[in-house]
C-alpha cells in the first residue's frame, strides 16, 4: 500500500517541502555517496547517526557494533554527538529507505505546510524529528546501534495531516490498482501498524519484529504531530483552504 498523491490541491508551491527533499537528497549524494560506496555510507551513518548510548552515555566508550564489509562502528565521546538527532533527519541507510521516506513527504507535506505558512512548517518538521529521536532514546537507551533517517519528522506531518485534513482522499496503490481511501483510514492504519511493530519490539523477538527499522521514532514522531500541530497551524490558512474564503495572509 503506498501513496501516490492527495486530493487535497495547495495554494502555492511547497517550497519547504521541496527545500527539505532537496537537502535531503544532496546529504544522501555529497555525504553518503549515494550509497554507492559501502564505506563512505557506513562511515556516515557511524560518525552522524544518531546512537541512543552515546547520548545516554549507558554504552562503554570504545564498544563496537559490526557495520558489514568487515567494518565496525565505534562508541566514542565526541561533541557532535548531541547533535546527532538533528543531523541524522537528513540521512538515509539506502536508495529504498530515501525514496520511500521523501514519497511520503511529498503527498503529506504540501497540505500541512500551506496550513502552516514556511516558516512554522519547517519549525514544526525539525521539532517532530527530534521527539521522535528522543523516543527512539527513550525505548532503547543502551542501544549502540546509529539511528538515520527523516521518517520520524515526517511521521509529525502525517499526525498534522490527521488532524487538519482526515477526510480528504489518498490515492493508495494495491499491487496494480490506484484507490483512493480517506485520510483518516490511511494514517491510522500506518499508525496501529507502527505502534503494533513497537510494542512487539518489548518482546523477546525485538530483532525479528522490527528488521532495523525505529519503529519508536515513527510512533513519537507521529504523536507529536497530532499534539502540536494545533500550536503551529495558522488559523487563517487553514480556514482558507477549508473553506475556500480569501483572507489576506502573512508570509
Amino acid at each position: 500500500m503506498i501513496p501516490l498523491g492527495d486530493e487535497n490541491e495547495t495554494m502555492r508551491v511547497p517550497v519547504v517541502t521541496i527545500g527539505l527533499i532537496v537537502a535531503t537528497v544532496l546529504v544522501w549524494v555529497f555525504v553518503q555517496g549515494a550509497g554507492l560506496n559501502p564505506i563512505t555510507l557506513s562511515a556516515s551513518v557511524c560518525d552522524y547517526g544518531m546512537v541512543p548510548g552515546e547520548i545516554t552515555k549507558k554504552v562503554a566508550v570504545g564498544v563496537g557494533i559490526p557495520m558489514g564489509h568487515g567494518l565496525a562502528c565505534i562508541i566514542d565521546d565526541q561533541a557532535i554527538n548531541w547533535f546527532t538527532p538533528l543531523i541524522a533527519i537528513f540521512l538515509h541507510g539506502s536508495w529504498g529507505h530515501l525514496l520511500g521516506n521523501l514519497l511520503f513527504l511529498w503527498v503529506f507535506g504540501g497540505s500541512v505546510e500551506d496550513s502552516m505558512g514556511r516558516g512554522r512548517y519547517l519549525a514544526f518538521y525539525l521539532v517532530c524529528g527530534l521527539v521522535a529521536a528522543a523516543a527512539q532514546i527513550a525505548s532503547g537507551p543502551r542501544s549502540p546501534v546509529p539511528t538515520v533517517g527523516a521518517s520520524g519528522a515526517i511521521s509529525g506531518i502525517m499526525g498534522a495531516y490527521l488532524v487538519l485534513y482526515p477526510m480528504v482522499r489518498v490515492n493508495m496503490l494495491f499491487v496494480i490498482f490506484i484507490v483512493p481511501v480517506r485520510a483518516w483510514l490511511v494514517l491510522l492504519y500506518w499508525f496501529f501498524l507502527q505502534l503494533a511493530q513497537a510494542f512487539a519490539q518489548l518482546g523477546p523477538l525485538r530483532n525479528e519484529v522490527s528488521g532495523g527499522v525505529a519503529v519508536w521514532a515513527h510512533v513519537g514522531g507521529f504523536v507529536a504531530g497530532v499534539l502540536l500541530v494545533r500550536l503551529f497551524e495558522d488559523q487563517v490558512r487553514v480556514v482558507r483552504r477549508t473553506t475556500g474564503v480569501h483572507a489576506v495572509v502573512s508570509p
